[in-house]
């Protein structure tokens, strides 16, 4: 019997939790993988708190230090067909990544990055990453979620190298209709980065209020460096918008659930992002998605139909649309129920995985 190809997987996993440890750990729970490969995996994070990210610690280093040791204790003790990474692109991150993905140049011929993230198009030029990157990214396999991504890679990953695998997401087995609430409620569902919208939001609940509205709106997500929970709370306060503004910080199982049942529409204003799995778990739940033409969103959201696509940063398109949400409900219902259905034909978690798979099997051939 023909022995499995073995595939190092090298990978951040949670925690801390988001988007890129989250598929990640789909990918570990696999069966299927599992069926057909011989995987192990090493977790590349050296943060395991948001708060953590971006920080610099003589802790960290030894983590980095030790998972170095891992990825080429394993890279001498076996020969694996394929090595797989999902690194950052750009910064102090992408810094940190390279080494492991040169070093699995170096002992195995087949090497795939899965781009979870951007920005190399706002670095390409800067010293280092005019050196590093065609090295990191040379000869090398690149898996993208939206073709809507290629313009941030193209400088340095030629077209034939690219695979598009969208992202999928469990489905809830406790799904129902939503419950119905006093007053329309909001959800904002990400940590609390700046670059996710935060204070975008809390400007379009101000003028929502200004304008007469009358709702609730629920914050969840971890606190980061950038915003913590006085943070936050101050936010609200000058806007006036403690009445109808609430962060209730990280929630998970069936509390993260009772926010979706009780939602009206699901807000992602964010200015920073590649493919947001909270859209895909509003949708799921049958909630209309107001967000922004940023990252692969476009081709997550059609916008009209399933929700509304707004420019970034624009607080009175955003309001213009949540308007329309709150004012037809009939509208909000249809397009919620389009997004539930939009989901489970493209981005379950099966759906993901027979995809990945077939990219594996294609490369591997």
């Amino acid at each position: 019997m023909k022995n499995k190809p073995r595939i190092l997987f090298i990978t951040p996993l949670p925690p801390p939790v988001h988007g890129s440890s989250m598929v990640s750990r789909y990918l570990q729970e696999s069966e299927r993988l599992r069926e057909q490969y011989q995987p192990t995996f090493i977790n590349l994070s050296t943060s395991r708190k948001m708060s953590e990210i971006g920080k610099r610690s003589i802790l960290k280093m030894f983590r980095f230090i030790g998972t170095y040791g891992k990825v080429l204790s394993q890279l001498v003790m076996h020969r694996f067909d394929l090595c797989y990474l999902a690194i950052t692109c750009q910064g102090i991150g992408f810094l940190k990544d390279a080494p492991f993905v040169l070093l699995c140049k170096l002992f195995c011929k087949k090497v795939v990055v899965h781009q979870h993230n951007k920005g190399m198009c706002r670095v390409v030029h800067r010293f280092p990453y005019n050196r590093l990157l065609p090295w990191v990214y040379g000869n090398v396999e690149v898996i993208l979620l939206s073709w809507k991504l290629y313009p941030d890679v193209l400088e340095v990953v030629p077209k034939k190298n690219v695979w598009i695998c969208p992202n999928g997401i469990p489905e809830v087995e406790s799904w129902k209709q939503k419950t119905q609430t006093e007053f329309p409620r909001l959800l904002f569902l990400s940590n609390l980065v700046e670059s996710k919208g935060v204070y975008v939001m809390l400007d379009a609940c101000k003028l929502l209020k200004e304008r007469g509205h009358r709702f609730m709106c629920h914050f969840v997500g971890g606190e980061s460096k950038e915003i913590n929970r006085e943070r936050f709370q101050q936010e609200v306060s000058d806007r006036q918008l403690d009445d109808c503004v609430f962060y209730v910080g990280p929630q998970y199982g069936t509390d993260k659930e009772r926010y979706f049942q009780e939602a009206t529409l699901f807000v992602q204003p964010t200015f920073e992002d590649c493919f947001p799995l909270t859209i895909l778990e509003a949708m799921q739940y049958g909630l209309p998605v107001v967000s922004t033409d940023e990252g692969a969103i476009p081709d997550m959201v059609i916008d009209g139909e399933t929700g509304f696509i707004c420019p970034r940063k624009n607080v009175e398109a955003l309001v213009n649309s949540i308007e329309k949400l709150l004012i037809n409900k009939e509208l909000c219902k249809q397009m919620g129920e389009k997004g539930r259905l939009r989901y489970k034909e493209r981005y379950t978690v099966e759906a993901f995985e027979k995809k990945f798979l077939d990219i594996l099997s294609e490369i591997l051939n």
